[in-house]
């Protein structure tokens, strides 16, 4: 026969056992907040988008349901063929200057300060300072320092007697779109820096110190040692760094406007739906939310199969630690 004590305590532990299942339900009551953000503010528009690629639209009025037209439109039909065509070419650009300029510079700075140089903690935060500006900042400053009439950067070429490297950076179509990129590659070096870093702090110290004592030194041991085993954090800069230029919007229009100017050389696939969904003020292309919301989703299905693509690609080259 059960006594009364071990009664007492056997329904004090369903009860806190209860108490406890009902706060782990209070817990997943949390994210939703978040949830809501997310699903108002990117999962809608995501599948409005898709929606709205179907239908004709005069202004921001929808009309009749006209199918893959948009899209037919957008890949074949001028001029809207000629600058979707012209501005994926700008973001292929865009991401192979990136990839070699930033990530490269990124990664010669993250070694250098894995390999202990004096001021360390100082470098990291010089290479990082520019990533805590808004990109709107950066644009401005940056078209001030190229003004050709009394930007810094023109000036200091005439000091050191360089005149005749002297441009209109943004105002040539030769050199617009190459000069806002290494602009972004500027701005995005210090980030590179801290996930190559990252990468490099995770390598265990006796896996370098037995290739050494093998004989590995200098570029062998880069090549066979360090780079497989810092590969994660180059998929992972990788791929950050095909979205981010894929979606190069902010700072191409803080320099540039939406117009891609001069004569679409600086036109972005992000700058491009901009222009075609929301009118560019000029009257041109004003009623094109069907063809923006098209070109809406092209681009995340492009970016959306790139990436897993790229992921699964260089996975490959990973290695166990």
């Amino acid at each position: 026969m059960t006594s009364p004590g071990k009664l007492t305590i056997h329904t004090k532990t369903v009860l806190t056992a209860k108490k406890k299942r009902g706060n782990r339900w209070i817990l997943h009551l949390f994210p939703l907040p978040a949830l809501l953000v997310y699903s108002v503010f990117v999962v809608y528009p995501l599948f409005a988008a898709f929606s709205y690629s179907f239908f004709s639209w005069k202004g921001f009025s929808k009309g009749a349901f006209i199918g893959l037209e948009n899209f037919r439109r957008l890949f074949v039909t001028e001029p809207f063929s000629g600058l979707f065509w012209n501005a994926l070419q700008h973001n292929l650009l865009y991401f192979g200057i990136e990839m070699v300029v930033q990530n490269g510079i990124g990664f010669l700075l993250a070694y250098a300060l894995y390999k202990r140089i004096r001021g360390t903690g100082f470098f990291k935060i010089a290479f990082f300072l520019p990533r805590l500006l808004s990109v709107i900042v950066v644009g401005f400053l940056w078209k001030l320092i190229l003004n050709p009439n009394f930007g810094t950067l023109n000036k200091f070429l005439d000091l050191v007697g360089l005149s005749s490297w002297k441009h209109a950076w943004l105002g040539e179509p030769e050199t617009a779109l190459i000069t806002i990129i290494l602009v972004n590659c500027w701005f995005g070096i210090g980030f590179a820096t801290l996930i190559f870093l990252a990468g490099l702090q995770n390598i265990p110290a006796e896996l370098v110190e037995a290739a050494k004592l093998d004989g590995a030194t200098g570029w062998t041991l880069l090549r066979k040692i360090i780079i497989p085993l810092v590969m994660p954090s180059i998929t992972i800069m990788t791929v950050l760094t095909f979205i981010q230029s894929f979606e190069a919007f902010e700072l191409v229009y803080a320099m540039q406007g939406s117009m891609g100017e001069p004569y679409y050389s600086t036109d972005t696939l992000a700058v491009y739906f901009y222009r075609l969904a929301f009118g560019s003020g000029s009257g041109a292309d004003s009623s094109a939310l069907g063809l923006g919301s098209a070109l809406a989703v092209v681009l995340f299905a492009m970016i959306a199969l790139i990436t897993a693509l790229l992921m699964k690609f260089m996975r490959r080259f990973e290695v166990e630690q």
